[in-house]
């Protein structure tokens, strides 16, 4: 009777902590065959836990307030792109050492705006990056020349990010820079590069801050732009986004990289409009956290964590 009653202990023990665990966090599923469908098939994963393997692609949207980050992780490979607003650089750093990065193959800086280069000289200080890629524009900022000295202690070449820039991240992965292919634009936010990256099946597309004029460019000159997921240019704002690159982006999940109750009001309800009419599902990073994407080549799940 002791034994029975010992064993029922515990099998009730190991229901009651598995129940714990996996109500962390919550994901969900996709299968990239659905079209234009997010699934409302909710899988519980235990929150804190590496889903790092060689046969999947991590791509972390990290929550740095109003500002972009971006963690992509494939074939033992590292790519960073932008570093957040400088008063986010603690969180920034955290979170990386927390997924074990000690090396960045590549750390790509969209534009020199605060909100993407703020923790950069930070990031270059902390950690072993191996290429650093920004477009061919210089500002006047502390913060830029910063990240300018950071560099120079390192000894670090800036290679420029433009249009036809291809990124080595190993087997079955596509990295391409799509922009920028002009040098005449007037706003800084439209030198952000559109980068593709294909993984198997798994499509991401990043646009940093880049606007509807740079999405018009980018499509006249015929690129296949579509993805399974959208970083939403300029966190949503209705800058960006328009209707013809959504279209031919034709999205199944669109991120927004937004601070909370920021005074833009990033998303604008217009994109927001826009995503609901092709059921696209928006994920912000004011609301959902940390926002991590992984693939296996096929199907893409995401994992929200506040």
């Amino acid at each position: 009777m002791k034994v029975f009653k010992k064993h029922i202990y515990l099998f009730l023990s190991m229901v009651i902590s598995t129940f714990l665990l996996v109500g962390c966090a919550s994901s969900n599923n996709i299968n990239p065959s659905n079209k234009n469908t997010a699934t409302n098939d909710t899988v519980k994963t235990t929150r804190g836990k590496s889903e790092k393997s060689p046969n999947n692609i991590l791509v972390h949207y990290i929550n740095v307030g109003q500002g972009d980050s971006i963690l992509v992780q494939v074939n033992n490979k590292n790519m960073l792109i932008d570093a957040g607003p400088r008063d986010s650089k603690d969180k920034l750093i955290s979170y990386l050492k927390k997924v074990n990065i000690k090396k960045l193959d590549y750390f790509i800086v969209t534009h020199p705006h605060e909100d993407h280069i703020g923790g950069a000289s930070y990031i270059i200080n902390s950690f072993d990056v191996v290429n650093f890629y920004a477009p061919k524009k210089t500002h006047t900022t502390k913060t830029y020349r910063d990240m300018i000295n950071a560099l120079k202690s390192k000894n670090l070449k800036i290679h420029v990010a433009k249009e036809g820039v291809s990124l080595d991240l190993g087997k079955d992965a596509i990295c391409e820079m799509l922009s920028p292919n002009r040098n005449d634009y007037d706003e800084l936010n439209n030198y952000s590069p559109i980068i593709k990256l294909k993984y198997k099946d798994n499509k991401f597309l990043f646009t940093g801050d880049a606007e509807a004029l740079v999405e018009k460019d980018v499509l006249s000159k015929k690129y296949d732009v579509s993805a399974e997921v959208l970083k939403l240019g300029h966190h949503g704002s209705v800058s960006s986004t328009s209707e013809v690159f959504l279209k031919n982006v034709n999205p199944k999940i669109a991120i927004a990289t937004c601070g909370k109750d920021n005074k833009y009001g990033h998303p604008h309800r217009e994109t927001i409009s826009k995503l609901k009419k092709i059921n696209c599902k928006l994920y912000r990073s004011d609301l959902d956290g940390n926002i991590l994407v992984s693939g296996d080549g096929k199907n893409i799940k995401v994992t929200t964590k506040n």
